[in-house]
């Protein structure tokens, strides 16, 4: 009896700390930032896009840990200082998703550049893997702001080579029957299919 318990604390328990830690290693934690949109404005939190990615990778065993950081109304300036405040979570995988506000509110694209620049450089300084969330603006704001304000999202995604969704609200974008009565925000069928778009791009960063 006490040969085999020797033999246990001797091997078993070793073997069982050493899988235990190397499960939690393998753990990657993806860091959101970005506006209402990414918040799930206007839906309930279970509903939201972000939400949804967690539950299908977790269904598909993926050992990961989500994290939040967006904020309605929210601009590229305010990304930098929220990423800042998230360091201490270690994040593996920075979701950025920020500009939309910034090009409504007609704010200079030099600007918005510059911010985006910053936080996807902090990111990488800090050795996480980022994906970067295109995004297209209205006709109405003039043709060559909105083609400019595309090739932003281009230009810096070749500038530091990370990896870069075209236009996050493909196939949602000016469907009445799946956005809220603003006809901007996504509602619950709206929030499923941003799912199945970011994930495509997302789950190859794992």
């Amino acid at each position: 009896m006490k040969k085999t318990l020797l033999i246990f604390l001797m091997f078993v328990l070793p073997a069982l700390a050493w899988s235990i830690e190397n499960t939690r290693e393998k753990q990657t934690t993806i860091l959101f930032i970005g506006d209402s949109l990414t918040e799930g404005y206007g839906v309930a939190q279970e509903n939201g896009y972000v939400s949804l990615i967690e539950s299908e990778l977790k269904e598909k065993g993926k050992s990961i840990k989500i994290l939040n950081g967006s904020v309605s109304g929210s601009t590229t300036s305010s990304g930098l200082k929220r990423l800042k405040w998230f360091l201490k979570a270690k994040p593996d995988i920075l979701f950025l998703e920020l500009g939309a506000n910034d090009g409504l509110r007609g704010v200079k694209l030099d600007v918005s550049r510059k911010n985006l620049d910053d936080i996807i450089l902090l990111a990488l300084k800090n050795k996480m893997r980022v994906l970067l969330a295109g995004m297209m603006l209205p006709p109405n704001y003039g043709p060559e702001y909105t083609k400019n304000f595309k090739n932003m999202f281009i230009e810096l995604t070749k500038k530091h080579n990370i990896n870069m969704i075209p236009f996050i609200l493909e196939g949602v974008a000016g469907q009445k029957d799946l956005n809220l009565a603003d006809g901007i925000h996504p509602n619950e069928k709206g929030h499923k299919i941003l799912k199945s778009t970011v994930i495509k791009y997302l789950e190859p960063l794992l």
